[in-house]
Formats: structure tokens, C-alpha cells, sequence
């Protein structure tokens, strides 16, 4: 992956919760998550295994902040939606 390339995303947990974030290396990313690489948040370790279920691209780090902090105030209902959409 371009380490230029940010992407929004959001893993579903083995709980069932949302969780977003981003990254400009996101299959490294996943593993962390998931333990199997050093790094990755506590609740994504805690809660392992996370799978992948949403993803978008942005151009830089900059709008994928702003964009995760977007997706992080929706409500779960409106975070399932999005990951519905085509």
C-alpha cells in the first residue's frame, strides 16, 4: 500500500462493538489489532478477533482525522448503514 494513501476504517469485534480508526498500512493495521503484530489498541486486543467491514480512502492524514472523528460521533445505527451501503 502507498504510505501516502490514508484509510478510514471500521472492524466489528468478537462483542459485536464498532471500532474505527486509520492507517496508511492496513492489512499491518488488522494484524496489530488482532494481536499478531505488536501495536494496536487495547479494546481491539482485548476483543480479538476484528474483522474488517468498512473502508474508505482519503488523501491525506489530515482529512482521515477529521473523517474518523465524523464516523466516531454516529450513532451505531448510522455507523451500520454506512456499512451497508454500496
Amino acid at each position: 500500500m502507498d504510505d501516502n494513501l490514508w484509510v478510514v476504517y471500521l472492524l466489528r469485534c468478537v462483542d459485536d462493538s464498532l471500532y474505527c480508526g486509520i492507517t496508511n498500512h492496513l492489512e499491518k493495521r488488522i494484524k496489530q489489532h488482532n494481536g499478531e503484530l505488536v501495536g494496536g489498541a487495547k479494546y481491539t486486543r482485548a476483543n480479538a478477533p476484528c474483522e474488517l467491514v468498512y473502508q474508505e480512502n482519503a488523501k491525506d492524514r489530515s482529512v482521515a482525522s477529521r473523517r474518523e472523528y465524523e464516523i466516531k460521533s454516529m450513532t451505531r445505527e448510522n455507523k451500520l448503514l454506512l456499512i451497508k451501503a454500496p
